[in-house]
């Protein structure tokens, strides 16, 4: 009988089983994809659990050799190929699979702007699955509602005016000592020397990332820092190469892929952890320090509020967030608009020219960057042709209507963000050429409709830290052009990719010469 009971119940957990997964994975997309088609939005159509994964990732691979011309700013072919085709065929909108969830694209600017601009909280953040959040933090970026409130609250007077006016010091401080060591290259190579500067930005942006968050403990946030982007590239590659990692109850299996996540993450975790206590432990009269790890311990430690605005745990993914969003979107920046400013020689001219008559010879100051009117607009068509920040998405949080399509709750809701900032019809015929010059008359005058900018995305959530970004670049390349001409090395190939963000594939080798 013992042996009879326990058959029968193997017998029905196994058709509990596969009646919840021929739900999840089979009636609920074929009815949903059903009310897209009734309702005339199309797209490709869903596979069995990993929905259009395994296309996506073979119009990958066959988009891995394609090189462009150094001119061409139009690499939709060759990054997310997936949605060049897509939209070719279905139109600006239209729905894709990722594993068995819809993803509402959004090509529309008008239909962007209703969900980024919503207070009400209809459109939560999506954050894919739990390797996503790892890579990432769970800070600012991903949180919602009351939550993001709360950290809102907290970390608004790091980016206060007064300390993004020291943010000019700091990171010339940063620089300075790279672009010495760049000048005594240059007299040992005869006024000429190449560099893959891609790796230089990306220590400097390391390096005033690691001042601005952790302030006297930068040296032991950079070894956090470099586990926590292994980290991230893990995460990348197992979206298209684990596909166990789309299936609920699998993706947390101790594959290989996932016990490297995991020793990284805990790396990650005990280092930041181990810079918290020390700072706990060291606290003297002035408090904490006033960087941003400071300033969130004076507002959220036990002796100084009866109730903490974030936890321990928040703070240190809120480090993780700022210490991997902050870094990546400027070190990327400052490449492409090297690369820019590389094959348009004549902005390079202009600029240094503004540069030279409001700087001069001297260390930029906050002062000196709000003159740079061409650096600011040279910066700004980088960042439209080369935004860092490829995708932004967001979730429908109940069932409801977008556009006049009808939306179940959680369908994901996709921003591409190269897709509206090439749209002809916002930014005319030109829209993949390099001018400048389109943003004379600010962001929301530079198109046809003031939303079509999505570099720091747009609306009440737009980002934090779009200040802090255009400082460092304004900084970092004002102190390049008053010493030195740039060009690109012969060995540069033009064929950006996407890790997350959009980076070029073999690096930035460039030539630099004195002036």
């Amino acid at each position: 009988m013992v042996g009879v009971a326990v058959v029968w119940m193997v017998v029905t957990a196994a058709a509990v089983a596969s009646s919840w997964a021929l739900r999840r994975f089979v009636w609920r997309p074929r009815g949903m994809a059903r009310m897209f088609r009734a309702q005339g939005v199309r797209g490709p159509e869903y596979r069995f659990v990993l929905g259009n994964v395994v296309e996506m990732k073979r119009l990958m691979a066959e988009a891995a050799g394609l090189v462009l011309d150094a001119g061409c700013h139009d690499y939709g072919a060759m990054v997310q190929p997936y949605y060049r085709k897509w939209v070719g065929l279905y139109g600006r909108t239209f729905v894709s699979w990722f594993g068995e969830k819809p993803a509402l694209f959004m090509g529309d600017v008008s239909m962007v702007k209703k969900v980024y601009s919503d207070r009400t909280g209809l459109f939560p953040k999506e954050s894919w699955n739990d390797n996503f959040t790892r890579g990432l933090g769970k800070g600012m970026v991903l949180i919602d509602g009351d939550e993001w409130k709360r950290h809102r609250k907290v970390i608004n007077p790091v980016f206060s005016i007064d300390k993004l006016k020291m943010l000019a010091v700091t990171v010339s401080d940063c620089v300075g000592p790279m672009v010495l060591d760049w000048e005594a290259k240059l007299e040992k190579g005869n006024g000429q020397v190449e560099i893959e500067i891609s790796h230089h930005f990306d220590e400097i942006a390391t390096d005033v990332i690691s001042h601005v968050v952790f302030g006297r403990s930068h040296r032991e946030a950079k070894e956090a820092y470099l586990a926590q982007k292994n980290l991230q590239s893990l995460i990348f590659s197992s979206v298209f190469n684990d596909l166990l990692s789309h299936i609920p109850g699998l993706r947390n299996l101790p594959t290989k892929s996932n016990m490297k996540m995991w020793k990284l993450e805990k790396e990650v975790t005990s280092i930041l952890i181990n810079i918290i206590e020390s700072r706990l432990a060291t606290k003297d009269t002035a408090g904490y320090g006033e960087d941003m790890l400071g300033v969130m311990l004076e507002a959220c430690t036990p002796d100084q509020v009866q109730n903490p605005l974030m936890s321990m745990d928040e703070i240190m993914e809120e480090c993780k967030t700022f210490y991997i969003a902050g870094h990546e979107t400027t070190s990327l920046l400052l490449t492409w608009a090297v690369f820019l400013l590389s094959t348009h020689q004549e902005w390079q001219e202009k600029l240094r020219e503004e540069v030279e008559r409001e700087c001069g010879k001297e260390i930029p100051t906050s002062h000196m960057l709000s003159k740079l009117k061409l650096v600011n607009m040279f910066i700004l068509e980088a960042l439209r042709l080369y935004s860092p920040v490829m995708v932004i998405q967001r979730k429908a949080g109940s069932d409801l209507e977008l556009g006049g399509i009808r939306l179940t709750k959680d369908t994901i809701l996709t921003t591409q963000i190269n897709t509206i900032h090439a749209d002809k019809d916002l930014w005319g015929d030109d829209a993949y050429e390099f001018k400048p010059m389109r943003f004379e008359n600010e962001v929301v005058r530079a198109a046809k409709h003031p939303n079509a900018f999505m570099a720091f995305s747009t609306g009440p959530r737009a980002c934090i830290g779009q200040n802090f970004t255009m400082i460092q670049a304004k900084v970092v390349l004002a102190m390049i052009l008053q010493r030195l001409s740039i060009s690109l090395s012969p060995k540069y190939v033009h064929a950006p990719k996407d890790v997350f963000t959009l980076q070029p594939r073999s690096g930035m080798p460039v030539v630099l010469k004195t002036i």
